[in-house]
């Protein structure tokens, strides 16, 4: 059942209001998502799309970094309970949820925290390494957490090699170095206290893979022939973690570039919906995620100090647009003795028209939603 979450009165300070929609948009994706594996206690993992299908779970598709994305919004939730303190009305705090979740996505990854893309270790990687803060600071056990990340950063850390001049491959095909694999790891590592290993990762994309006359970074080179090949693709989710690795660093011309990054996703990665820009997406599937995460690292340039205040204020209005957007666009779906919110796949468009009722919900739009939402949330 969905946890019931009240949305703020209408009164409420623009603050609460962005958090009430927070609490909405994770009620809706535990409820309506969240599941135990195989029937399992103790277990919790997303079904990739609802309603799910009759497969057997090991024959249906294992979207391991949509689960990574996951635990990100549970950390995302639990950091606000931890502030008002108060839980959401599903039997355990999202922490402890998270927990569940980063076990269990282990236990479904055949009792392995790795396997074989780097893109997807480094957000897991990511995502466990903030839980780890949080149940630090809740005073919870980190023992999974931490050995989730003793298995992630060699594993990291082997693919960032010479070839083609640095960066990490993206799979352990060892073909092929891409943004959605080094940025970020490079992010990981900033944050893990390896700064120069960082600092390579971040230079090598900025040589390599950064488009000067966009301003924004191109998906990857790949090898073939002995040649190196330009995969010249612009996405939303390769400027996020950039701009968090960007930040996390902090050297003058990283934050130089952060500003610069943030005016070419303004220029280039948005569309008008209702007089105002709103950050374009790519649709569902793996793309569904896309723009989510691009928001998320928006709003940690809105509310960094050292960038100028007119970068924070665009960075506050693409992701305070964004899930304006989002949050109009909205519909209730009806589940025989409850109801769930369906969020559209682009803020631009209303839920009913991007999911019309009967057709299948993916996890990653809905996770999209509640990723810019959670952004939303943190803005002061």
């Amino acid at each position: 059942m969905a946890a019931e979450i009240r949305p703020p009165a209408p009164g409420a300070s623009v603050t609460t209001r962005a958090s009430g929609r927070a609490d909405e948009a994770a009620g809706a994706v535990i409820g309506h998502f969240g599941h135990r594996l195989f029937g399992l206690p103790f277990t919790h993992i997303g079904a990739v799309r609802r309603p799910e299908g009759g497969l057997w779970p090991f024959g249906r598709p294992w979207h391991y970094w949509w689960q990574a994305h996951y635990l990100d919004c549970l950390v995302d939730a639990g950091w606000r309970e931890m502030e008002r303190g108060q839980y959401y009305d599903v039997g355990f705090d999202a922490g402890a949820l998270g927990a569940r979740l980063l076990r269990t996505i282990r236990l479904r990854n055949l009792l392995n925290f790795t396997n074989s893309y780097y893109d997807d270790m480094a957000w897991l990687a990511l995502a466990a390494g903030r839980l780890d803060a949080l149940a630090e600071a809740a005073g919870k056990p980190r023992r999974l957490n931490r050995a989730a990340l003793r298995a992630l950063r060699p594993a990291l850390e082997s693919a960032h090699t010479e070839d083609l001049g640095g960066g990490l491959f993206w799979s352990t095909q060892r073909d092929f170095k891409n943004v959605p694999a080094t940025a970020p790891a490079a992010l990981f590592f900033a944050r893990s206290g390896q700064g120069e290993r960082a600092e390579a990762l971040v230079d090598w994309l900025r040589e390599k893979l950064y488009d000067g006359g966009a301003g924004l970074y191109l998906d990857g080179l790949r090898m073939a022939g002995g040649e190196a090949v330009m995969v010249s693709d612009i996405y939303t989710y390769n400027q996020g973690p950039v701009l968090g690795a960007l930040l996390e660093l902090g050297r003058p011309q990283d934050l130089d570039h952060a500003a610069g990054l943030i005016d070419a996703v303004a220029g280039q990665l948005t569309v008008r919906h209702e007089g105002r820009p709103v950050l374009r997406t790519h649709g569902d599937g793996d793309g569904g995620l896309f723009t989510g995460i691009l928001a998320r690292y928006l709003a940690l340039a809105a509310n960094s100090a050292r960038l100028p205040e007119a970068t924070r204020t665009l960075a506050r209005s693409l992701v305070a647009n964004t899930a304006d957007g989002f949050w109009a666009g909205r519909r209730i779906e009806n589940h025989r003795s409850w109801e769930v919110l369906v969020f559209a796949k682009d803020p631009a468009l209303a839920a009913k028209t991007s999911y019309p009722p009967g057709e299948p919900v993916e996890l990653s739009t809905q996770l999209q939603a509640w990723m810019v939402l959670e952004a939303a949330a943190t803005l002061a």
